[in-house]
């Protein structure tokens, strides 16, 4: 039975290497061609390191792609050959001979779910960050105008950025408190830079604003100098301007300047948080509960597509007994399933998006769906 296990597990490790490569090389090739009217010019290195970020989050998206191929054409193959009509003669069941497949699934599966919760959102903030920063040079170019929130409270708006010298040019900072939201803090910055966690702003000032206050402006009697004056203060408790203009201010923030260019650069922020993140927004009780239902339906799908790998492959064998005779039929079966699973995952996403009390169940629906249909044609194999 040890050499049995061996034999068929034999047959399953080339066509998941063979499909693994064949997918994520045409992923792959996909992202550059998109982007190679940017790419021009770029080293070659460049090139292959911004594809070599992408790929832990292009195999949590092929995997179960080449399970299912690995399934259709090992036991097709077998079937076709009369190699499991031989072994079940012998004594041996079908559910036997799937064990080894179930196990490969398995590791498949516990691969994905690394990749998919550690690696992957840490390759795709490198994968932004090395795209806008050096190989198209374009850095924050596309974030100025805009207010982005760096987090710890903070928002960032700047009116250029000058991609030659990374500088940003009319800076603004709001940071707001938590208890008032009518006080916040200001600063106006002429220029500065963004590096790593920290902001270093030139030619700034700093106001502490309190707009409750500025309400007392208007009831301030105007033949009251004093009284005026006194409105005025408190309105703006605290304001900060450096004597000399070369002096710097750092603020800390709460994203890095990769994990801001992964967030807004695009217009389809990069898939970037992990286990840490997710868990930490669920545990937060000042979270917000649209934040918290993010990280919940997020979770779930890094979890179910990963699983994916052990339903498909339950899914795929009864197709791979009735229509893997040759590897084009069986790459066909492998790619319809394939197709048949993304879609519905995508319909339940959506259905996820629609059940705030319960997004698992529109998360889960694909594979509780995979799974039932695989074991109904099983018992009929």
């Amino acid at each position: 039975m040890t050499r049995l296990t061996r034999l068929v597990t034999a047959e399953l490790w080339p066509p998941l290497l063979a499909g693994t490569l064949l997918f994520t090389a045409i992923l792959c090739f996909g992202y550059f061609f998109v982007s190679s009217q940017w790419l021009q010019g770029v080293p070659l290195g460049l090139v292959g390191r911004w594809i070599a970020y992408q790929v832990p989050d292009t195999l949590v998206k092929v995997l179960p792609m080449a399970v299912v191929l690995m399934t259709v054409v090992a036991f097709g193959r077998m079937n076709t050959e009369r190699e499991l009509v031989a072994v079940q003669s012998g004594g041996v069941s079908l559910g036997r001979l799937a064990r080894p497949a179930g196990m490969v699934a398995l590791l498949v599966t516990a691969l994905s779910i690394w990749l998919s919760l550690w690696i992957a959102p840490r390759a795709n903030v490198e994968t932004r960050g090395l795209y806008w920063d050096t190989l198209t040079g374009a850095g924050l170019t596309t974030l100025a105008g805009k207010t982005v929130d760096l987090g710890r409270g903070l928002t960032l708006y700047l009116s250029s950025y000058d991609p030659a010298t990374r500088e940003l040019r009319g800076v603004r900072v709001e940071k707001w408190q938590a208890d008032n939201y009518q006080r916040g803090t200001l600063i106006l910055a002429e220029r500065g830079t963004y590096e790593g966690q920290r902001l270093r702003l030139q030619g700034y000032s700093t106001f502490i604003v309190d707009y409750a206050a500025a309400k007392a402006l208007t009831q301030v009697p105007e033949n009251d100098p004093a009284a005026f004056r006194a409105a005025v203060q408190a309105m703006f408790p605290s304001v900060v301007v450096p004597e000399k203009a070369t002096d710097r201010l750092t603020v800390d923030t709460g994203l890095s300047r990769q994990q801001t260019l992964a967030k807004y650069a695009d217009a389809i922020g990069a898939d970037a948080q992990g286990w840490a993140e997710l868990t930490a927004t669920l545990k937060d009780p000042k979270a917000k509960p649209a934040d918290r239902q993010n990280a919940r339906i997020s979770l779930n799908r890094k979890l179910a597509l990963p699983f994916a790998n052990l339903v498909l492959a339950l899914a795929a064998l009864p197709f791979a007994l009735r229509y893997g005779r040759t590897l084009g039929v069986s790459l066909g079966v492998a790619l319809g399933l394939a197709v048949a699973y993304y879609v519905l995952f995508l319909v339940g996403l959506t259905v996820a998006g629609t059940l705030p009390a319960f997004p698992e169940v529109g998360v889960w629906l694909a594979n509780v769906v995979f799974l039932a249909l695989g074991l109904t044609l099983l018992r009929r194999a």
